[in-house]
């Protein structure tokens, strides 16, 4: 007599009637599903414009983990009961927005720069006459711990309504060792009370505090000394970062600091070649640092070494409109083989908290088509903050992060300067944001 053979796959009436699983979530019939699945690693060239679209496509989420994307036939014949079900017919579909630049924790306001900047002042001239990076460092070092947690946290959510559901948040309003801690924890704070995922970024090297002017080596030497074992030891920061540029620091004050922060666990990012070229590019590949920053002026020495070390570029659009300065030409970056991202460089002196307005820019204004911008604020933003793992695509075994677009397709995205049309967003798996029906 055969022995029973053990059932290997349920038949469909089995999957028609097993009741739905614990926190469970389908999202049905988008008409355009981007789930910028590729190939690993950061996308360039070609790959940098790969949507992985899906045509009437949808996914399915239990817990917090995406278990199953294709077509609406073959994900409904699948898995044809959830917790929880999203029908986006006619809407786009795709990952939510990673953030992979921004400064939301500070006190006080630079509202008062706007006339300066109406003036014709630059930047340099702007933090001359005693505004703009020491202005906040004074207004920052005063404010508690918990109002600065409570500001940011607002702050973060207003970014999780225009879809942004991971960010990396920066330190450096502080540039004294116990007001950078107080700037960590209430990143962490902020991150927790805005249901918002938050990458910490130590940033103790963003300008000569008053306390050091005119002994810019010396501060260096702190920040790389007493500061960074401090922030080492409180395990509050995933990376660190330095403003390499004229009137901030040089490549090789900011060489100390991430060499050493990376020795002891940091992951180094770098503000490169804002305002100048300062060798930033060439000292973020040398590190094989996460990314660089701004890159405004980066030299093409500097361009050809971040592709050959895959550091990726992250593109701030919404900083040289804000701040008069001339765009990053994303063109050149994507011909070299150099991985872009899109941030919107959140801070005092560039209120912009709108990923869709900083795509949006990217398109007009650094040469990026819709398709490079979304890929640049989803896949390649989570690689340029180390969260490639767990966000920026939608398939199986990523967070369920997801947002569904009320817009007729994904060209829309790059295409609107204004409005906010995103109607649903997911985080972890359970909608935080819902307007459908509210419009």
């Amino acid at each position: 007599m055969m022995p029973k053979a053990h059932k290997i796959r349920a038949t469909r009436d089995e999957v028609l009637q097993a009741p739905a699983a614990p926190g469970s979530l389908l999202v049905i019939h988008a008409a355009e599903l981007l789930t910028l699945r590729g190939s690993p690693g950061p996308r360039i060239r070609e790959a940098a414009g790969q949507l992985g679209l899906i045509e009437d496509g949808a996914a399915y989420a239990e817990g917090d983990r995406i278990r199953d994307v294709g077509t609406t036939t073959d994900i409904l014949a699948r898995h044809p009961r959830a917790g929880v079900r999203l029908d986006a017919t006619g809407k786009v579909v795709l990952p939510g927005f990673v953030d992979p630049h921004t400064h939301p924790v500070f006190a006080g306001s630079r509202a008062h720069e706007l006339e300066w900047k109406a003036q014709g002042l630059s930047y340099s001239e702007i933090a001359a006459r005693g505004g703009g990076i020491l202005h906040t460092v004074r207004a920052t070092r005063e404010a508690s711990e918990e109002q600065l947690a409570r500001d940011a946290a607002s702050r973060l959510r207003s970014m999780r309504s225009s879809g942004t559901t991971t960010v990396e948040a920066k330190s450096g309003y502080g540039l004294r060792t116990a007001d950078e801690l107080k700037m960590l924890r209430a990143i962490a704070d902020a991150g927790r009370l805005a249901n918002v995922d938050v990458v910490s970024t130590f940033l103790g090297a963003h300008a000569v505090p008053p306390e050091f002017e005119g002994r810019a080596d010396d501060y260096a030497r702190t920040v790389e000394g007493e500061m960074l074992d401090a922030v080492v030891s409180s395990r509050l920061a995933s990376c660190c970062d330095a403003f390499v540029d004229d009137g901030y620091f040089s490549a090789e004050q900011a060489g100390r600091i991430l060499r050493r922060a990376r020795d002891a666990g940091l992951r180094p990012k770098v503000h490169a070649d804002e305002l100048a070229d300062t060798g930033g590019a060439e000292l973020a590949a040398g590190l094989q640092a996460l990314s660089a920053d701004h890159l405004n002026h980066a030299s093409a020495g500097g361009v050809e070494a971040m592709a050959r070390a895959g550091t990726v570029a992250v593109l701030l659009p919404a900083t040289s409109f804000a701040s008069h300065l001339p765009f990053a030409d994303g063109r050149r970056f994507v011909a070299a083989g150099v991985p872009i991202a899109v941030g919107t460089d959140f801070n005092p002196n560039c209120w912009c908290d709108s990923m869709p307005l900083a795509i949006a820019l990217a398109c007009h204004h650094c040469g990026l088509t819709s398709a490079e911008a979304i890929v640049g604020a989803t896949i390649n933003a989570a690689h340029a903050i180390g969260r490639d793992r767990e966000v920026g695509t939608l398939e199986p075994g990523k967070r369920a992060d997801l947002l569904v677009l009320d817009l007729p397709s994904w060209r829309h995205v790059g295409y609107r300067l204004s409005g906010n049309a995103i109607e649903t967003i997911v985080r972890q798996g359970r909608i935080v944001e819902d307007r459908r029906g509210k419009r």
